[in-house]
């Protein structure tokens, strides 16, 4: 991910929360002749009023299937909205940021169930409408809840394993920075892959690391005199060095930084308090930002080793999954699936190394190529769900 990270999202996953309808057109044949693509079918909408005091109102005619709720807020503040089990509390639907006076859709697909919509203005209690009841249909399925206090267990026990892996990521830049300065640059490009790839699986830290994340592994980007520019540093600055004939004295000074900036993150780390709230969100954005960074070569600055700082970012993800499991085993049906493909991923990747190496980008066959954004892809399109039940919500 080298210091590059995406902005945070609302994610709304496979849990059915805002769900979109993709309808096929079908193309009939009869008689040799074509017909044109049948028409979509409209769905029903229901305008349903946002505020303390009528929370859920206009609802009086429940149906079954796929249908759009347009939630039209009448007071002066913004709200959240979520469609919920009113018993068990379970989200089968939700919309953020409802500004006073507009109209935003929701839509679902309810069955057999009852459901009642509960309004979250900003600065005001939650305020639970109507009880609707549905004697028939399958719906979506639903998600109990998550808490910031429901994150905080998880966080602590993946915050304590940072500071383990920043223990490690230490020695391990403290090995580059000797051979480096014995002028031992056949040993250093050697020790530099097994020290980027143990900073990489701290992942989900990177948030809570600040300033320090792009002292330690960011790129070029943006910096006015590119790689020349001495605000670039870290680890993918030894790398333009190591593999572009940079002599050792060249690169002592970036070394001597790298182990520096590393030491003094581990260092503070146990004074540093991440955000729960964000844990399910980075398990996310870890791999979508390697997709974005990793995939796309826009990181390799001569290792070729891409595909193994992606095969550490699975591996990042995976402990983050790990805390979170507990919450996602009553809440994500899908979780072995999930995992399977975390497991696919892993599988494919392990498949471009060699004796010798990790098989660089530009040297995948088109088949490869395809094979490994595929299998990417659909992995994080899995981990979007993660996010959305993860992102904590307000039930009172």
């Amino acid at each position: 991910m080298s210091g590059l990270r995406g902005t945070h999202l609302r994610l709304y996953g496979a849990l059915g929360l805002a769900l979109v309808l993709v309808l096929a057109a079908v193309l009939a044949v009869r008689h040799g002749q074509h017909r044109a693509p049948a028409a979509r079918p409209a769905l029903p909408h229901t305008t349903v009023e946002v505020s303390s005091s009528r929370c859920g109102r206009g609802w009086s005619s429940p149906v079954p299937g796929v249908q759009v709720f347009d939630l039209h807020n009448t007071s002066d503040a913004p709200a959240e909205v979520y469609l919920e089990d009113p018993t068990s509390q379970a989200v089968y639907g939700e919309v953020e940021d409802v500004g006073p006076g507009t109209t935003r859709p929701l839509t679902v697909r309810l069955g057999k169930g009852t459901y009642a919509f509960k309004c979250v203005p900003d600065d005001a209690d939650a305020a639970t409408g109507p009880t609707v009841r549905l004697d028939r249909g399958h719906g979506g399925p639903g998600a109990a809840p998550v808490t910031e206090h429901d994150l905080i267990p998880p966080a602590l026990a993946y915050q304590k394993w940072v500071g383990g892996g920043l223990d490690e990521t230490v020695q391990l830049t403290k090995d580059l920075q000797d051979a480096i300065d014995r002028g031992d640059l056949t040993a250093a490009r050697k020790a530099w892959l097994p020290a980027h790839l143990q900073y990489e699986r701290l992942g989900a830290a990177y948030d809570a690391f600040g300033d320090a994340d792009a002292a330690i592994n960011g790129t070029d980007a943006g910096l006015p005199d590119g790689v020349r520019d001495r605000g670039f540093t870290g680890f993918h600055r030894i790398e333009y060095g190591l593999w572009h004939g940079q002599s050792a004295g060249a690169l002592r000074d970036p070394a001597a930084g790298l182990v520096k900036a590393v030491t003094a993150l581990r260092d503070s780390w146990a004074q540093a308090r991440m955000d729960p709230a964000q844990l399910g969100l980075r398990a996310h954005e870890i791999l979508e930002n390697t997709v974005q960074f990793e995939l796309t070569g826009r990181t390799d600055y001569g290792s070729g080793s891409n595909l193994a700082t992606a095969r550490a970012n699975v591996d990042g993800t995976r402990e983050v999954l790990s805390r979170l499991r507990p919450l996602l085993a009553t809440r994500y049906a899908d979780l072995p699936g999930l995992t399977r493909e975390l497991d696919r991923a892993g599988h494919t990747l392990d498949g471009f190394r060699t004796p010798s190496g990790w098989t660089p980008l530009d040297l995948l066959t088109r088949p490869q190529r395809e094979t490994v954004d595929a299998t990417m892809d659909d992995l994080v399109e899995h981990l979007a769900s993660v996010a959305t039940i993860c992102d904590p919500r307000r039930t009172v």
